[in-house]
């Protein structure tokens, strides 16, 4: 099986895009986007996605443009990346692309018929969400150091996303204006740009108001233009920080609790806040009106986890187990 290196040479041997490729992608984009409302990160996958396959036909003898590509020159792109050791989930996103690209060049009638209509998505094993227990979310909540700014910070980030369950990206991209400390809600702006308002919970309550009261002006104090310091939180640049800043924060603070870093990511806390309120009693129904979900069968998959936790605590305490 090919390494990820492999994979980057590969990629690197690979003609530049054509002009007229880029004009289909984009095009296909910018009405992705019109119709559907799909995030900037969607809307990146998408581009890398058909940039790959465009690139790749571009290699081959008399190849047809990304827009007329057929059936065969798909199936062949497939069978290239699982031997080039692409994992079914990455190839399950790129079938998922080609679907909705081909399906709009049908709807503008530049083929008449989808070559992705009869292609299959890889086969996928349905992976349980990987939750904290209750401890180990205290514990990582408490580790950040909230006698400094950026410490007052994080607590308060970490204590949010628990509370509310929230995405990364969710987190990430709050403006100041999306918190109601005085009725004690959150508005989200989630996948496909819909809105949901979300409880807070005392303790994130509590934090927030440290943190814009202390952390944050510490933070902004000495820029020069405080007007682009819209986010709620912000680095030492009145930036929003990355997602992958606030990765990297997650594991350095799971690090300081004791807990494997392994093990952690902020979708585990999100995990981990729905698995718990499930744990509790909560209603599925509300469940997916916290987090965001489309579709109720999204959120049924916690439903596996918690089960799971009432077997383990049989096993452990019923004398007959």
């Amino acid at each position: 099986m090919s390494t990820t290196a492999d994979r980057r040479r590969i990629a690197r041997s690979l003609p530049p895009l054509a002009d007229a490729d880029t004009t289909a992608i984009e095009r296909f984009l910018d009405a992705a986007w019109a119709e559907n409302g799909l995030s900037p990160a969607a809307l990146t996958a998408y581009r890398s996605d058909l940039q790959g396959l465009a690139r790749w036909l571009q290699a081959r003898p008399s190849a047809p443009p990304l827009a007329l590509a057929a059936r065969s020159d798909l199936f062949d792109y497939l069978a290239m990346r699982s031997a080039a050791g692409y994992k079914p989930r990455s190839n399950a996103r790129l079938l998922s692309t080609l679907h909705a690209f081909y399906a709009h060049a049908v709807r503008l009638r530049l083929r008449g018929d989808d070559p992705s209509a009869l292609l299959q998505p890889p086969h996928l094993p349905r992976l349980l969400p990987k939750a904290l227990s209750e401890a180990q979310v205290s514990a990582l909540l408490e580790s950040p150091d909230a006698g400094t700014p950026t410490g007052l910070r994080d607590r308060a980030m970490l204590e949010l996303m628990y509370a509310c369950g929230l995405r990364v990206s969710e987190l990430v991209g709050l403006p100041g204006t999306a918190i109601n400390l005085r009725q004690g809600v959150l508005r989200v702006t989630g996948k496909g740009g819909k809105d949901r308002l979300v409880p807070l919970g005392e303790e994130s309550q509590h934090w927030l108001q440290r943190y814009l009261r202390e952390s944050r002006p510490a933070l902004l104090a000495g820029l020069r233009d405080t007007g682009i310091a819209q986010s709620l939180f912000v680095d030492g640049k009145g930036q929003a920080p990355t997602r992958q800043a606030f990765w990297a924060l997650v594991k350095h603070h799971a690090a300081a609790a004791g807990i494997d870093p392994a093990r952690v990511s902020p979708h585990g806390l999100r995990h981990s806040f729905a698995t718990h309120l499930l744990n509790r009693g909560a209603d599925l129904r509300a469940l997916q009106m916290l987090l965001g979900h489309a579709s109720l069968s999204t959120t049924q998959i916690y439903t596996l986890v918690a089960r799971e936790h009432l077997k383990s605590l049989h096993a452990r305490h019923h004398p007959r187990a």
